[in-house]
C-alpha cells in the first residue's frame, strides 16, 4: 500500500474507532438518563450509510470523516418546541446535572479508552531501540556526549527506550530549557551532561531541524544482513547474517554507512562488489545495483534490510500493566495539558500545531511499526481529543460544562441570543485554529 492511501485508510481508521468511541459516551449516558437520542452519527454531512435500529435510533455514517455528533430530541431544534418540549425524553426537561454528565461522557469515554489502549500496549509489548547513542553532533557533542553512551534519565526522569528519551528531550527542547541527562558512558560509568537547549534558535523550523542542532541519534546498526527479499542481492547470493564489511574498495562499520555506501559507489557504476563475512570466512559477491525513485530523487538498491535492533521491548503481565497504563495516561495527558498552556503563553511557537495531514501520516508510520505503536498512538490520539473537548470553547464539551454551571448558579439557562452569540466565537476560534494547523502541514 502506497503512502498516501496507507495514510487515508489508518487516518480513517483513526478517526473511526476514537469518534464513535467518543460519540458513544455521550449516547450511553444520555440514554441512562432518559434522553431520547434520535441519530448517532459517525462523520458529518449526508449519510453514506444509515439504519433505523430496533431501538428507534437511526445509526448513520456520514460523508465528511472529521468528527461525529448525536441527535437527542431537543425543542430548540423542533418545527413545534412546545409539542417536542412536551414528550417524554427532552434534552432540555432533563436536570442540569445530567446534562452536565452527558456533555463530559464524550471527554471522558475518550480517556477511558486511552487507558485500555495503553494497557493493550504493554501487554503485547512495545519494540523501542535502546537508548544507546551515535556518534554526537551539535550540542550534544559540545556538551561531552560519546559514541555509546545509554541515556538513563532526563531531568530525574527514567528512560528506558530511544523513542522516551527523545520525547522527553524534545518537550525540554520546545521550551529551550537546558535538561540535565544521565548516562551510562562506554566505560560504565553514570554521567550528568547537560544539554544546553537554550543556545537552540528560537526560529527553528521543525522539530526535525531542532533535533539536528541538538545532535543526539541512535546508535546505528551493525552492517549485518537481516533479510534479503527477491532481488538483486538475493540472485547474487547475499545470505542473512552476511555482514558487509566493504562496498567495493570502501569500507562499512555499520548499516547506515552500508546504504550511504551503496548510493554513492552504484553512482559511478551500479556493479558493486561487496566484501562480506560468512561463517568465520571473508567472501567477495557482486552485485548488480538497480535505480528507482525515492521522494521524487533517483535511489540505488540491491535488495537487503538490516536486523531489527529494537530490542528495548516493554512488556507487563496484565495485572501489571493497570498501573503502567495509569501512569503512562497520566504523564501523556499532563505533557499534553503543558503543552496547550505554553502555546497559549507563547512560551511555545503555534508552529507546533499540527492538522489531519499529520495525524494521517503518523497513523500510517505507527501501524507500519506494529501493533504496539498503534495503540500507543490510538491512546495518544484519544486523550488529546478528550482534552481539547473538554477546553472551554463555544461548541465544545468543555464550552456546555461552562453553559450547564452558569445555569446551576443562575438558575436557569443562558439566553438562546447569548447560546448563538457562543456558537459563532467558537466556530471562529477552531476554524482559526484548524487553519494554522493546515498551514503549518502544508508550508512546513
Amino acid at each position: 500500500m502506497s503512502q498516501f492511501f496507507g495514510s487515508v485508510w489508518w487516518f480513517l481508521v483513526t478517526l473511526g474507532v476514537l469518534v464513535t468511541f467518543h460519540e458513544f459516551g455521550h449516547f450511553w449516558v444520555a440514554r441512562r438518563c432518559g434522553v431520547r437520542v434520535l441519530r448517532f452519527s459517525v462523520g458529518f454531512g449526508k449519510p453514506l450509510w444509515s439504519r433505523k435500529g430496533k431501538d428507534g435510533v437511526e445509526y448513520c455514517i456520514g460523508a465528511i470523516p472529521l468528527g461525529g455528533y448525536v441527535k437527542f430530541l431537543d425543542k430548540r431544534e423542533a418545527d413545534d418546541p412546545d409539542y417536542v418540549g412536551s414528550q417524554p425524553g427532552e434534552y432540555n426537561a432533563a436536570p442540569v446535572w445530567q446534562r452536565m454528565a452527558i456533555a463530559a461522557a464524550g471527554p471522558v469515554f475518550n480517556i477511558v479508552f486511552t487507558v485500555v489502549a495503553f494497557w493493550a500496549m504493554f501487554v503485547v509489548g512495545k519494540p523501542d531501540l535502546p537508548p544507546v547513542l551515535g556518534a554526537p553532533e551539535g550540542l550534544a557533542a559540545q556538551a561531552g556526549f560519546v559514541a555509546g553512551d545509554r541515556i538513563v534519565t532526563v531531568d530525574g526522569e527514567a528512560v528506558d527506550s530511544m523513542s522516551a528519551a527523545t520525547m522527553a528531550i524534545g518537550e525540554k527542547a520546545l521550551l529551550r530549557r537546558d535538561a540535565q541527562v544521565g548516562v551510562i558512558d562506554p566505560q560504565g560509568h553514570n554521567v550528568q551532561r547537560t544539554l544546553a537547549m537554550s543556545k537552540l534558535p528560537a526560529d527553528a523550523a521543525d522539530n526535525e531541524e531542532t533535533f539536528e542542532k541538538i545532535g543526539l541519534s541512535a546508535k546505528p546498526a551493525d552492517a549485518i544482513i537481516g533479510e534479503v527479499p527477491n532481488g538483486p542481492a538475493a540472485r547474487a547470493g547475499v545470505k542473512v547474517d552476511d555482514r558487509v564489511l566493504k562496498v567495493n574498495d570502501l569500507a562499512v562499520a555499520n548499516f547506515l554507512e552500508l546504504a550511504k555506501a551503496i548510493q554513492s559507489e552504484a553512482k559511478k557504476d551500479p556493479r558493486l562488489q561487496l566484501t562480506v563475512e560468512r561463517a568465520g570466512s571473508t567472501q567477495i559477491v557482486a552485485v548488480l545495483a538497480v535505480q528507482d525513485q525515492q521522494n521524487g530523487q533517483p535511489h540505488w538498491r540491491i535488495g537487503i534490510g538490516g536486523r531489527d535492533t529494537r530490542t528495548a521491548v516493554v512488556r507487563y503481565g496484565p495485572l501489571q500493566a493497570v498501573p503502567a497504563a495509569l501512569h503512562e495516561t497520566w504523564k501523556t495527558a499532563t505533557s499534553t495539558v503543558g503543552m496547550l498552556y505554553n502555546i497559549v503563553t507563547g512560551q511555545v511557537s503555534v508552529r507546533n500545531l499540527h492538522s489531519a495531514i499529520t495525524i494521517a501520516e503518523v497513523a500510517n508510520a505507527s501501524a507500519n511499526m506494529g501493533l504496539a505503536w498503534f495503540l500507543s498512538f490510538l491512546a495518544v490520539i484519544s486523550l488529546s481529543l478528550g482534552i481539547l473537548n473538554l477546553l472551554p470553547i463555544p461548541i465544545l464539551d468543555g464550552g456546555h460544562l461552562v453553559y450547564y454551571l452558569i445555569e446551576l448558579v443562575k438558575g436557569r439557562p443562558l439566553s438562546e441570543r447569548t447560546l448563538i452569540a457562543g456558537q459563532y466565537v467558537g466556530l471562529a476560534l477552531l476554524v482559526t485554529l484548524m487553519s494554522i494547523a493546515f498551514y503549518n502541514d502544508i508550508v512546513g
